[in-house]
């Protein structure tokens, strides 16, 4: 058997084809980036572009609602100060000019700022009458020169105590036990009259009423009593004591 001399050849074929190379990434997914060269302007410019400022609306460092709502309750005590003040404490007041006062006092009870009076030691003191629709109290029926002038209510809320006074020529006094209905309302209970201040009478049992403040605060106070009457008063004396 004769053996060859020449041994074959291996050929080993590899095939380089364009889908074994690596993709080239588009330019906007470049590894490395370099930004593009700018131009800085060095100028500072010293004035604020203010119509680039936004504001919020309806807010006020200084409060003006508050502020508007003072203002108002002031303007309206004055209009009923002014209203009052020829009226001789409502004893010349006309039909028309009572129901001009009433409109006036409505507004002023509209803006009331003490919504629980009767837990306020606004309400503690010796208050003035200066207006009011009661007739027994303005003692209309009487010669001018026989009429109390001056009228006065205290109230102390820790003894629920409460006093009426007239002045010259009678000096007329009556104390009152109080019974509150509710934060603004008090049921009246009198039990001694005073008369010229000096001899006391016990009042009958049937003696009693109820005092509603619809107003209040450090000078001024408006009631209303059972009948429907109407009172304002001015505070004079903050520190006085209703007797016991």
């Amino acid at each position: 058997m004769a053996l060859s001399s020449s041994t074959p050849s291996t050929t080993s074929s590899i095939s380089i084809t364009p889908h074994h190379l690596p993709k080239p990434l588009p330019p906007s997914h470049s590894i490395v980036s370099f930004p593009a060269k700018t131009h800085h302007n060095h100028h500072l410019s010293l004035t604020p572009n203010i119509s680039q400022w936004k504001w919020r609306p309806n807010v006020s460092f200084f409060f003006p609602g508050f502020l508007n709502k003072t203002k108002d309750v002031e303007s309206i005590k004055q209009e009923l100060l002014d209203a009052i003040a020829p009226l001789d404490r409502g004893a010349e007041a006309s039909p028309e000019d009572q129901q001009a006062i009433e409109q006036i006092v409505q507004k002023l009870e509209a803006a009331n700022p003490t919504k629980e009076p009767l837990k306020s030691p606004l309400l503690d003191g010796k208050w003035e009458l200066i207006y009011t629709t009661s007739q027994s109290i303005l003692q209309t029926k009487r010669p001018k020169f026989l009429r109390s002038r001056v009228n006065y209510q205290a109230i102390n809320v820790d003894t629920l105590r409460a006093q009426n006074m007239e002045s010259f020529p009678t000096f007329n006094q009556v104390t009152a036990d109080l019974t509150p209905v509710n934060a603004k309302k008090v049921a009246v209970k009198f039990d001694y009259f005073k008369i010229f201040g000096l001899i006391p009478v016990k009042a009958p049992d049937t003696a009693r009423g109820s005092l509603e403040i619809t107003y209040l605060d450090e000078e001024l106070r408006v009631s209303r009593g059972d009948k429907g009457n109407l009172f304002v008063l001015r505070m004079i004396d903050p520190s006085y004591r209703v007797p016991a």
